[in-house]
């Protein structure tokens, strides 16, 4: 696969070129299969080669007209096919001022929780308010 051994593969944006390439409800069928097709092929790879994948998804608003009611309202895409082909599931958004917090949404050895961190020259830190 490669010439150096590599441990992380990162994909960003798995969806936008799924929703470039089948727009609208009349396809959705064909890209969720796609995504299935691909999301299988990367486990294969994560563990045929021992490599970790971090995937990186794109959020909506959802349609479903019950969003008022609903703390957050955005919703990954990929929608279930996402949900059941990913073994960890992390939620990142922007938080006061540099704050950043990443929810554990789902993990098979994790309880849902949320961390506070920001970003800065130094890398990863602790936020203070």
């Amino acid at each position: 696969m490669a010439e150096e051994p590599f441990k992380l593969l990162i994909m960003d944006s798995i969806a936008a070129n799924m929703r470039v390439d089948y727009s609208g409800r009349g396809e959705l069928a064909e890209r969720q299969q796609k995504l299935g097709l691909l999301m299988n092929r990367m486990r294969k790879l994560a563990d045929e080669f021992n490599i970790a994948i971090l995937i990186t998804n794109q959020v909506i608003s959802d349609p479903s007209g019950g969003a008022m009611f609903v703390v957050d309202p955005k919703k990954p895409v990929g929608g279930h096919v996402m949900a059941h082909a990913s073994t960890i599931r992390l939620s990142v958004r922007k938080g006061k001022a540099e704050q950043r917090l990443m929810k554990v949404v789902d993990a098979p050895n994790l309880a849902e929780a949320e961390a506070s961190y920001a970003i800065s020259g130094q890398g990863i830190i602790d936020y203070k308010d």
